[in-house]
């Protein structure tokens, strides 16, 4: 690490390896981030945006590696996270994987035990944790503001993105609703049962309805496609004391409160469930989820992170790819899968 004066932390050389749609928005936001350099960039298939300026333009990760740096950000495509990932655990380089780990949850085991035997930071980016909207939510739900939480449902539809190659809308798209699911209630999944469809003729599915149950018996939801013309990111948290939306495009969080006034329509007052009560939009501050993510990443190494700013781990990233191929199991076997 570069020596910086005064008392501040040394400063983090960070390697980048993927200049693609993700790898070029990395490179933007390392270099704004303070206490960290951006200070070698690879990508074997060249520089279409452009992301490299004044530096190099390597063509591989032992490439980057030898460029001296002290972490890593991967961006390639998803088949080659596990060999990318493996030879910059064996050169001591803290990483942080773009999400999934890994095409398989095998191979991201392995990713894992590589990065933990070697004492380093491991992380996987799931930009979505640190949408605003979320981060509030889960703040609340933890301070209780929910009550028991029931069931969380997610959608996440929209038109296909030309970016695609290497996987289907489940690796791509469900991972991220897996992952913020099992954040937000802080439990693992139990088991799930889900439907796929191929309408768009490429070789991976492109709709799936997922339903299941995490460990802690909070019942979910995912309606998962890209081949809706209209765009949605939403997360409904439902608990005993109302419900949580967050539209994640937006980044706005409203509560919806469980009713506490008597009605006087009978029809609707012989319903023995809960009534309508206030509606509250939060004013929260919006930052750049992908900033939040690096400087999370920034403080996972240098051990200034607390419990709300720390990286995804690895661990994590292999539990979610795990639930994620459950998820395509089910709909292979047309049956509940076991996590």
């Amino acid at each position: 690490m570069s020596e910086n004066t005064g008392t501040q932390r040394p400063t983090i050389r960070v390697g980048l390896i993927g200049l693609g749609s993700m790898g070029r928005h990395h490179a933007r936001v390392i270099r704004e981030t303070p206490g960290l350099e951006l200070v070698a960039v690879a990508d074997p298939g060249g520089d279409k945006f452009g992301v490299a300026r004044d530096l190099e333009l390597l063509p591989d990760v032992e490439s980057l590696i030898a460029a001296g740096i002290d972490a890593a950000m991967v961006a390639v495509p998803t088949i080659y996270h596990e060999d990318v990932a493996l030879a910059l655990a064996a050169a001591g380089v803290h990483t942080m994987v773009e999400k999934p780990i890994a095409h398989t949850a095998a191979a991201g085991r392995r990713v894992a035990d590589a990065f933990a035997q070697a004492g380093l930071v491991g992380a996987v980016g799931y930009v979505e944790r640190c949408n605003p909207a979320l981060l509030e939510m889960r703040r609340r739900i933890a301070d209780g503001e929910l009550g028991a939480v029931y069931q969380i449902a997610t959608s996440r539809q929209g038109p296909f993105p030309g970016r695609i190659s290497d996987v289907g809308v489940v690796k791509d798209l469900a991972t991220h609703d897996v992952d913020l699911t099992a954040w937000l209630a802080q439990s693992p999944y139990e088991s799930v049962s889900a439907q796929v469809t191929h309408r768009s003729g490429r070789e991976h599915e492109d709709m799936v309805v997922a339903v299941g149950r995490l460990a802690n018996g909070v019942i979910v939801n995912h309606l998962v496609n890209w081949l809706s013309p209209r765009k949605e990111r939403q997360t409904i948290v439902t608990g005993e004391r109302g419900a949580f939306v967050a539209d994640t495009a937006s980044a706005d969080l409203t509560f919806y409160a469980n009713g506490t006034t008597t009605t006087q329509w009978d029809a609707v007052a012989a319903f023995r469930g809960v009534s309508e009560g206030d509606a509250i939009r939060y004013a929260i501050d919006k930052r750049e989820p992908l900033r939040v993510e690096q400087e999370n990443f920034r403080d996972t190494i240098n051990g200034t992170n607390t419990p709300a700013t720390t990286a995804v781990s690895m661990a994590e990233g292999v539990h979610t790819l795990t639930v994620v191929e459950a998820i395509l199991e089910s709909a292979r076997l047309v049956s509940a899968v076991r996590v």
